[in-house]
């Protein structure tokens, strides 16, 4: 079966997509994305992944005539042509041609669907390290926060943290508040209480944080967000991160430094399973909310 994308209203075959090269997305990185998941059909937490991207559209300026309704309706109909039921999604909008005039111009919307393909088990057997990024967020950016399609800084941030022997990169504003991940939030737990940045550092309101916080209620566990630095990390019994697609993953190293007892907490474990079980519960009917 060949592999087709969602391009613009309509499913082409992947070997015949194409998008301008005057596309302001390729130009610029004038563009936004959302990487989902799939189970039993059902895209996990869509309407909160529409929700950011259309938010975010809206604040950067980028000009679209899509419909939350209209751009759910293609996550069924892409999954299909291709043959799937578990998979990894990746929806891209781009503010479109600029060789076009300003009142011809159509935004570009994309979205592919592959095979779903975990995180590798050991990582959650056993925890991952991260390191510190030597990097720096910068508050005044008016596009941090938003999950922009200039991304390299946290795929340059990612590669060094891999050739350092671990799995990710842990990022700071420029005034050393923790922020989030290259590729997810991130969660501290201290005495049965849970930590993480404010969105207002800013850090990346990814979907997740609302399952995180819901699962948290769920077990009687107090979320706090506030400001954190190097020493609320270096003295946290537990570190998670966190995103759609890894849901919960355990870090039991900071560099050199072992956090807690130097394995998966039970904190963790317990927000991991439940997190697997919101998955297949949520997914289980196989019909889109």
């Amino acid at each position: 079966m060949s592999e087709n994308v969602f391009l613009n209203n309509k499913l082409v075959d992947l070997e015949d997509a194409r998008v301008s090269v005057t596309d302001s997305g390729l130009l610029y990185g004038a563009g936004l994305f959302e990487t989902m998941r799939s189970r039993n059909g059902v895209v996990f937490r869509l309407a909160d992944h529409l929700e950011r991207l259309l938010y975010s559209a809206q604040a950067l300026s980028i000009v679209h005539s899509y419909r939350k309704e209209q751009i759910a309706a293609a996550f069924p109909r892409l999954l299909e042509a291709n043959g799937l039921s578990d998979a990894r999604l990746r929806l891209t909008l781009t503010g479109g041609p600029l060789a076009q005039s300003e009142q011809q111009r159509q935004a570009t919307l994309a979205i592919t669907a592959t095979s779903f393909t975990p995180y590798p088990p050991d990582y959650y057997k056993t925890g991952i390290v991260v390191i510190l990024c030597p990097f720096r967020r910068n508050t005044t950016d008016p596009t941090y926060g938003h999950q922009t399609t200039s991304f390299l800084p946290r795929l340059l941030a990612l590669n060094l943290a891999r050739q350092r022997g671990a799995a990710e990169a842990l990022w700071f504003t420029q005034d050393s508040r923790l922020a989030d991940a290259c590729l997810s939030g991130v969660f501290l737990a201290k005495k049965a209480t849970l930590y993480a940045p404010p969105v207002e550092v800013p850090a990346l309101a990814d979907p997740a944080r609302r399952v995180i916080r819901e699962l948290a209620q769920q077990q009687s566990l107090e979320l706090v967000e506030k400001d954190l630095y190097i020493a609320d990390v270096l003295e946290a019994d537990e570190i998670f991160l966190a995103n759609i697609v890894m849901e919960v993953l355990p870090v039991v190293g900071v560099e050199k430094h072992t956090v807690g007892i130097g394995k998966v907490g039970p904190i963790t474990q317990k927000l991991r399973e439940a997190f697997q079980e919101a998955v297949e519960q949520e997914c289980r009917q196989g019909v889109q909310k």
